[in-house]
């Protein structure tokens, strides 16, 4: 497991990582920025992330699989640990970290004394310049990006590492070495092959803290206890500014330019490139990759100034402590072996020629140099450092800051021009009210619409199938303030219950089969507007739960995931069922019940607005004659009186269609009684019949009714006996052929045609 893990839910694109990244080791790819690790040195600095992006793996789990294994367990501090623990004396750190389970705790300072030798033996034998070789970062260093200096390095192990041989050489193999400090490179160290098996695991202080606290032990009630091992002595310096020099015996001189010790990332590279170019030749180079050195490492106290901990380290190491050394470390047989040797892991990347240097830049809108900005914030030093990363797949165009900017004002303005014919065209169809009537019914909604539009509250809108409830909805999302924002419109009975909830708030990849990604919800797409629930009265109990949350914490939590959203939306339902006899049936949750109906809007059935009717039939006859392209003068009068005692079981939706099949059929321009389904004929004379009763209507009145239900009697009853054929009913009938089709078209009769007797 590598040490550094990236979470790609948490990358923002900042690339925060490749500004900080001195060797460039992140990757980016499909707008995620990821570590390549067989180029990153691991000196910490991505995890810098703002967003905590990337992060440390926690080494906890496997650091108590250890002290639960049975086999023996020594945790070894590194030198830094004064600056970190300071609000403990070191003999209570050693009792609490006894109480944690370790049987023994050593100093890794003393590491720093075993390697001495070594480094003074390479000093003596140089013929060549030398660089330390005890920090990991920059062993990485030369090793991935600068292999021509591998010989330069000294060959002798880190302290750590010598700590480790150290004692396992010590207490034997089967014992088990945990390492603390500030270090990040220390985890990418012990798994190298060089160093296999000398240390188990490495640990931060924090991470040691937490140990502490998840087992809840609190050092400073603790009586002292002394180290184990081997007294450090003057090894406890080697982590401050200088220290390396005072502990391996070489007096540091200010004239001195043979010597050279230098912190921080900026002089550690700075001085690996003049060696690597030959423009110095020191006979001895000490190099720290962090700035302030060991003691300021990645997981370093980041509330103490520099100095502060620099003072901690200096007191401690002039305190007297006792130490509990043991008789079988000071008669060792043999001591360690501390030699090491390095390797090229370099890994080569493609040169890009200057053409194609040149089409990555122009991809990027760069045509000549003052194009190029060199703004760095893509995280490279130069536009041209940016079109090699591209070219070499280590950064996308993307990545271009200056250059996304220009395509969004761009897209910006063609999304405008776009908005506004779409805004034009809604208008023109919807109008400025788009609901149709003016009976009491319809203007008493209207008025309702006006009242509740401005405020936030949550409306339910109720009445029967195809009475308009959607667009009651877009009437009060228009004018409403979040008339700007969106509408999202769901029809609960048209998704599978086991989607649903899916489409509503969301999922998190792998939530289940088929979820290969992670998906927004439509209340999460609705934010800042309106959502509107069409048959909310279909959906499940477990989704009511899951609404009646949204509804009382105005958040919404994705299907698999375990991290809520805050969302702001407002909310309009509408049913055709009686949620009150859902509530009392136990189908309907009444809590539920009682946060959608705030405020309620009953639609009137169309049979109930009869003065609207021929407003209404008008109105689909407009959208009629825009929508087939078709003359369509009007609707005969017959017609409009034959709509208004229909009782319009599907209410305005079955009008609008019955008005569109019409306006498919009628061949002069005018929608008859004809035209229209048969029911409507029936309809038409039921009327008439009472019409007459009614007014007790004329002897010619009665005569023409009834008369014409005898001749449209006759002309089907010659039509059935001419089997369909149009021109021998009429010759049955003793009449012009034109008349009896006159005579169909009069009485709705539809026929198929027959051949022509000869």
């Amino acid at each position: 497991m590598q040490p550094i893990v990236t979470y790609k839910e948490r990358c923002r694109r900042c690339y925060s990582c490749v500004r900080t990244c001195p060797v460039k080791a992140i990757k980016v790819d499909q707008g995620f920025a990821e570590i390549i690790y067989d180029r990153c040195i691991g000196c910490g600095n991505c995890l810098a992330c703002p967003q905590n992006a990337k992060v440390v793996v926690d080494r906890m789990v496997r650091t108590q699989e250890l002290l639960t294994s049975g086999a023996p367990v020594v945790v070894v501090l590194g030198c830094s640990f004064p600056a970190y623990f300071h609000a403990l004396s070191p003999g209570q750190l050693v009792a609490g970290l006894k109480s944690l389970g370790f049987r023994e705790v050593h100093e890794g300072a003393h590491g720093a004394r075993m390697i001495a030798a070594g480094y003074r033996q390479a000093l003596g034998e140089a013929d060549r310049p030398l660089l330390s070789s005890h920090c990991p970062a920059v062993v990485d260093l030369i090793e991935r990006h600068y292999p021509g200096l591998l010989p330069n390095l000294i060959g002798t192990v880190s302290p750590m590492i010598a700590m480790g041989r150290f004692i396992k050489g010590v207490l034997g193999a089967e014992t088990r070495v945990v390492y603390v400090s500030t270090c990040i490179a220390a985890k990418f160290e012990v798994q190298s092959d060089e160093s296999a098996n000398a240390i188990d695991v490495v640990l931060t202080y924090q991470e040691i803290d937490k140990l502490f606290k998840s087992r809840g032990i609190s050092p400073a009630t603790l009586g002292e206890v002394p180290f184990d091992g081997i007294d450090p002595g003057e090894g406890r310096l080697f982590t401050l500014t200088g220290g390396p020099l005072k502990v391996f015996g070489i007096e540091p001189d200010l004239l001195d330019t043979e010597t050279i010790t230098a912190e921080g990332e900026t002089h550690a590279i700075g001085i690996i490139r003049d060696l690597a170019a030959g423009r110095i030749a020191p006979s001895f180079v000490d190099l720290r990759f962090c700035d302030g050195g060991c003691m300021d490492g990645p997981a370093r106290d980041r509330e103490l100034n520099h100095f502060f901990k620099r003072k901690l380290i200096v007191c401690y190491n002039n305190s007297e402590l006792p130490y509990n050394t043991a008789l079988h470390y000071t008669s060792a047989a043999s001591p360690p072996v501390l030699r090491r040797s390095f390797s090229d892991r370099s890994r080569k990347l493609p040169s890009p020629g200057k053409d194609d240097v040149k089409h990555i830049l122009q991809s990027t809108s760069k045509f000549t140099q003052s194009d190029e900005l060199n703004c760095r914030a893509c995280g490279y030093s130069t536009c041209r450092e940016h079109a090699v990363a591209v070219f070499q797949g280590l950064a996308d165009i993307e990545m271009c800051l200056p250059h996304n900017m220009q395509q969004i004002e761009e897209d910006r303005g063609r999304l405008m021009q776009k908005y506004e014919l779409v805004r034009r065209e809604l208008d023109r169809q919807m109008g400025d009210n788009p609901i149709v009537g003016d009976d009491p019914g319809i203007q008493e909604v209207l008025g309702l619409i006006r009242q509740v539009a401005p405020m936030p509250t949550t409306v339910l809108i109720r009445g029967e199938t195809g009475t308009g409830k959607e667009l009651t909805a877009r009437g009060i999302h228009r004018l409403s303030l979040r008339g700007d924002k969106p509408l999202v419109t769901v029809n609960c009975t048209t998704i599978t219950d086991s989607l649903l909830e899916s489409e509503l708030f969301g999922h998190k990849k792998g939530a289940f089969t088929g979820a290969v990604a992670d998906k927004k919800g439509l209340f999460e797409a609705a934010d800042g507007g309106t959502i509107f629930l069409d048959e909310i009265g279909d959906i499940t109990p477990k989704l009511q739960a899951e609404l009646l949350r949204m509804l009382d914490l105005g958040e919404v939590r994705p299907v698999g995931g375990t991290m809520p959203k805050k969302v702001d939306v407002r909310l309009i339902a509408a049913t055709n069922k009686d949620l009150e006899q859902g509530v009392r049936e136990g189908w309907f949750r009444e809590d539920l019940y009682y946060r959608l109906n705030v405020f309620n809007i009953q639609l009137p059935p169309l049979r109930s607005r009869v003065d609207s009717i021929p407003a209404l039939a008008q109105h689909f006859l407009e959208k009629a004659r825009k929508k087939l392209n078709k003359n369509i003068i009007g609707i005969e009068e017959r017609a409009v009186k034959a709509m208004q005692h229909y009782p319009w079981p599907g209410n305005i939706r079955e009008m609008q269609n019955i008005i569109e099949r019409s306006s498919v059929l009628l061949k002069d321009g005018v929608i008859r009684l004809e035209n229209l389904p048969t029911i409507f004929a029936d309809t038409y004379e039921r009327c008439a019949d009472t019409e007459v009763n009614r007014r007790r209507a004329s002897f010619k009145a009665e005569r023409e009714l009834h008369v014409g239900r005898t001749e449209k009697n006759l002309i089907g009853r010659y039509l059935e006996e001419a089997e369909g054929n149009v021109a021998r009913a009429a010759r049955l009938a003793n009449i012009p052929r034109r008349t009896f089709y006159r005579l169909l078209t009069k009485h709705g009769i539809e026929v198929v045609r027959g051949p022509r007797d000869t």
